[in-house]
């Protein structure tokens, strides 16, 4: 069992999270229990499940919540696209989200490429 806070990918991950949660406070009213909530579970996923490998006995464990990690990534990865296209992201914000998630994609690979090979 090793403590998920002094991961670099679960700091990013929850980074985006928070960043995440900030920009869909903008987003219409109507939403909220679509695109908004979507997004905001599948982030706060990301981190949740780093935080719940992390609890678990072997880096088997560990690694299959990774893998469920990087799935939620993906679908992150797409919400963004989404609300951009709809006009809920400015570009700006688009931009700055896309490149967060592509970095967490990248280290949750390194990370199960990794644990993998110990």
């Amino acid at each position: 069992m090793q403590d998920f806070r002094t991961l670099k990918v679960w700091e990013k991950a929850h980074s985006l999270t928070l960043d995440v949660y900030r920009v869909t406070r903008q987003f219409p009213p109507d939403e909220q229990y679509g695109l908004t909530g979507q997004l905001r579970r599948a982030t706060a996923s990301i981190p949740a499940n780093i935080a719940e490998g992390c609890g678990r006995g072997t880096n088997n464990e560990l690694a299959r919540f990774i893998q469920i990690a990087q799935g939620s990534a993906s679908e992150v990865h797409y919400h963004l696209l989404l609300a951009h296209d709809l006009g809920y992201l400015a570009d700006s914000d688009h931009q700055r989200l896309e490149a967060t998630i592509i970095e967490v994609k990248r280290m949750l690979v390194g990370f199960l490429k990794t644990l993998r090979n110990t």
